[in-house]
């Protein structure tokens, strides 16, 4: 991939950072008592299950204070940072797309990935992270999906089990819930107008693709409320605001073993995707950076969090130490996207295409949405 002048100028020093990777994955800093850190997630509950299993035992070995900030996605806030050199969020939770662009842009560090720790059986981290989890400047967190889900007491008799019923206001008829962005509506939209899997995306790479997209979403367009924080669909759901609703697979998770709500996840042609964290370029934090990079990677880590809420470790290490809810013992296997019956009709989000087409869908949604 060629890199603009103005990465390569942001990332000249590289060996140095490396080098600062692996004293940092070695252990070999002291603890660091009055330090902190700032790192920007998702809020919710996967902003707690991050909270319990990485940065409070992060800041109980390295003595760094972890300051947290939620967003909803995107660059524009990172952009806005590093333009002006004014950097006061350190670390972030990213959809793999964005972490590829804001790569390319100079807006994050690279991370070396044969830097990071090992596995508990000494695998090298290279060997130990699934392939595709990772990228130049971003370290694999989690596997986590879009699915949508209903409140089974608000939909008598038949229930809904494909994407097409969806977006079947006949027989499902009731307001839906959608993030208020292009990518998975897209792919949704496809699937539901009958798309194999296999060719959702060569069809979305064409002029007549992309409008039959639309089209489908023309369908529903009138009935949907559009959201944007991973919180909003749980409580769409509960309220009745509702009757079904796109959403993180983990959100409702939690949502169903936390607060007994009665809903139910639908699997079929859910989006999987890979969630990752990177670092803000220019952080004069970047040692302490590294260091809860390098700690929130461990595949002990990484377990802690699907413990917590069901999203996957992209460590191979990570998954066997997944077993059950911390707080409610429920068993975590069949709640996760991977598991062999929910993964049967998903498809596999494919972000370099939507690295090549995100400026141009961003402009295109909002005038349909305008409309």
């Amino acid at each position: 991939m060629t890199r603009p002048p103005e990465y390569r100028a942001r990332h000249s020093g590289m060996s140095g950072l490396a080098a600062l990777l692996t004293i940092a994955c070695a252990g070999a800093f002291q603890p660091a008592y009055g330090q902190s850190l700032t790192t920007v997630s998702w809020g919710g509950s996967y902003g707690r299950a991050v909270n319990e299993g990485i940065n409070i035992p992060f800041t109980a070995e390295t003595g760094i204070r972890i300051n947290v900030e939620d967003y909803n996605g995107g660059l524009a806030q990172i952009r806005a940072q590093v333009d002006v050199g004014n950097i006061h969020w350190d670390v972030v939770d990213l959809e793999i797309a964005d972490a590829v662009r804001g790569c390319d842009e100079g807006l994050l560090e690279l991370i070396d990935i044969a830097s990071m720790p090992p596995g508990p059986d000494g695998t090298p981290a290279e060997d130990d992270f699934v392939a595709d989890s990772q990228t130049d400047c971003g370290v694999g967190a989690v596997y986590w999906s879009t699915v949508y889900a209903y409140n089974s007491e608000n939909i008598p008799g038949e229930k809904p089990a494909t994407m097409a019923d969806f977006f079947d206001l006949d027989r499902f008829p009731g307001r839906r819930g959608m993030r208020r962005v292009p990518q998975v509506n897209l792919e949704f939209a496809l699937i539901a107008d009958g798309v194999p899997l296999d060719e959702v995306y060569s069809v979305l790479d064409t002029p007549e693709g992309l409008n039959r997209a639309f089209r489908k979403l023309d369908t529903i367009k009138d009935v949907v409320i559009w959201w944007e924080a991973g919180a909003q669909p749980p409580q769409m759901l509960a309220d009745g605001e509702v009757v079904m609703s796109t959403a993180y697979n983990g959100r409702i998770f939690n949502a169903q073993v936390l607060e007994n709500q009665p809903f139910v996840i639908v699997w079929d042609g859910q989006l999987l995707d890979v969630g990752q964290i990177g670092i803000v370029a220019g952080t004069p934090r970047l040692e302490a950076a590294l260091r809860y990079v390098a700690f929130a990677s461990r595949a002990e880590s990484q377990a802690a969090v699907g413990r917590r809420i069901s999203y996957s470790p992209t460590r191979r290490s990570g998954a066997p130490l997944v077993t059950t809810h911390v707080e409610t013992g429920v068993e975590m296997a069949p709640h996760m996207p991977a598991s062999p019956g929910n993964v049967d009709r998903s498809l596999r989000y494919d972000w370099q295409w939507w690295v090549d087409n995100q400026d141009e869908l961003n402009e295109r949604f909002s005038a349909w949405l305008a409309r």
